[in-house]
């Protein structure tokens, strides 16, 4: 499971994409930014957040460290910004929480140079979980001391959205033509080789561990939180041995 720990103090909203998440301060002393139940985009997002983030971890890429935040909507009785102050009242209990990375500025692919083996890890593991939101219109990578993190992947394992059609989707293609490390001549081939072997049904178990219970309670045609981690895990695990001749490379 997730480390836990409680808000403290709401800092302020970090006004980028849907989501609105804010930064928050935690009775750990550390500093997150924090993505809410209560948004529009509802819990499947923080569940994609989880999963695609402890996976890239146990992968050997750079994410962000994830904590479950559990928030008191009191927090929210002071914020003078009335969609803010919905938001807290809307997200009591569990929420997710991601570490915040001081001196880390957005990834340029004109300011900043990937090799082909880092590139080739990245798009792959973006062509596992599907992920429809690293586009060079926006990257989200993060860049601190000359290394790429990745963030942001609630836009990923869209089948998730619709289990009956779940496996059909996950067989899918990947589009790469448009990601944000295509120009850097990716080596798919070579991170496939590595990452591949590793995604094994004990892996992934491990991964959909991590999840809370309360944002896997009561999905339609799952008995238990438990019977739905079955179900993130069956279509990585197939797309995971043959992906890599699925993706389609853009210019280079």
């Amino acid at each position: 499971m997730l480390k836990e720990v409680s808000a403290t103090r709401y800092i302020t909203p970090l006004r980028e994409g849907g989501s609105l998440p804010g930064l928050v301060e935690a009775d750990d002393l550390g500093t997150y930014v924090m993505k809410f139940t209560g948004a529009g985009q509802g819990r499947k997002t923080l569940v994609a957040e989880v999963v695609c983030g402890e996976l890239a971890r146990r992968l050997g890429l750079r994410v962000p460290g994830l904590v479950a935040i559990g928030l008191d909507p009191v927090l929210g009785l002071g914020e003078p910004d009335q969609e803010v102050q919905e938001l807290l009242k809307s997200s009591g209990g569990p929420n997710l929480g991601m570490d915040f990375l001081s001196r880390a500025i957005g990834f340029d692919a004109l300011a900043h140079r990937v090799g082909a083996r880092e590139a080739g890890r990245i798009v792959w593991f973006d062509a596992l979980v599907n992920n429809v939101d690293r586009s060079w219109r926006n990257p989200n990578m993060l860049v601190r001391d000359g290394e790429v993190w990745l963030i942001d992947h609630g836009a990923t394992m869209i089948w998730h959205h619709n289990w009956p059609g779940a496996r059909a989707s996950a067989a899918k293609p990947y589009n790469a033509t448009d990601h944000a490390l295509a120009p850097f001549g990716p080596d798919i081939a070579s991170a496939a080789a590595e990452l591949a072997p590793r995604v094994t049904e004990d892996l992934l178990a491990e991964v959909t561990a991590a999840v809370p219970d309360a944002w896997l309670r009561d999905e339609p045609g799952f008995g238990s939180p438990d019977e739905l981690r079955r179900a993130y895990e069956r279509p990585l695990l197939e797309r995971a041995s043959t992906i890599h001749e699925r993706i389609q490379e853009g210019t280079r």
